[in-house]
């Protein structure tokens, strides 16, 4: 490898954009702004002169850009929504938004592994397709993090540090969901990596 792992982590400063494409950008926001306020402006006055008032264009334009001000800076200073039902939720730190999985971490986690236990309790395909291989993912992560070896890279080295059963039973699934008891044993052996 020509990289070395300290020069992935190192902060470099990229190369500034141009302020040709800054400048652009800052002009269509504030053609796009003026188009929304006009349109409002308008379908404001229309609605007045609909229901038979009439006002000095001025106090409406002044009451539009009033409306719109303090709906931005509100939007601003606000999180935005929490995600829909069934939505993805978004798992680390994104810029200018609110991270809504850190709000309660734990229960997410929980969450996470409490749902997919549940479904699949009684049926050991739905175990096999959905846990296992996030159990199995757990074990290669750990096994890379701390030996720097997965059970594809080095099966060997891996079966050992594993150990018989885990190997066995992240590599052979058997025909029945394993009972909370030993499904904790598992965990336990895999915290132990």
């Amino acid at each position: 490898m020509s990289n070395r792992f300290d020069d992935l982590l190192s902060l470099e400063e990229e190369p500034a954009e141009p302020a040709r494409a800054t400048r652009s950008g800052r002009v269509r926001w504030v053609l796009r702004a003026l188009a929304v306020t006009g349109a409002i402006i308008v379908v404001v006055l229309a609605g007045l002169r609909v229901v038979g008032l009439q006002a000095s264009l001025g106090i409406v334009v002044a009451g539009v850009l009033a409306v719109i001000a303090v709906r931005r800076v509100t939007g601003a200073s606000s999180p935005p929504l929490p995600p829909r039902a069934g939505g993805r939720v978004p798992a680390g730190e994104e810029p200018d938004s609110w991270n809504w999985s850190a709000r309660d971490a734990l229960r997410a986690a929980i969450n996470g592994w409490e749902r997919p236990l549940d479904w699949c309790s009684g049926n050991p395909e739905r175990f096999t397709e959905r846990v296992l291989p996030r159990l199995g993912e757990l074990a290669d992560e750990r096994l890379r993090q701390r030996h720097g070896v997965t059970r594809e890279s080095d099966p060997a080295r891996a079966r050992t540090l594993l150990g018989e059963r885990l190997w066995t039973f992240l590599s052979a699934p058997s025909r029945r969901t394993p009972p909370p008891r030993d499904l904790a044993a598992i965990v336990a052996e895999l915290e132990k990596l």
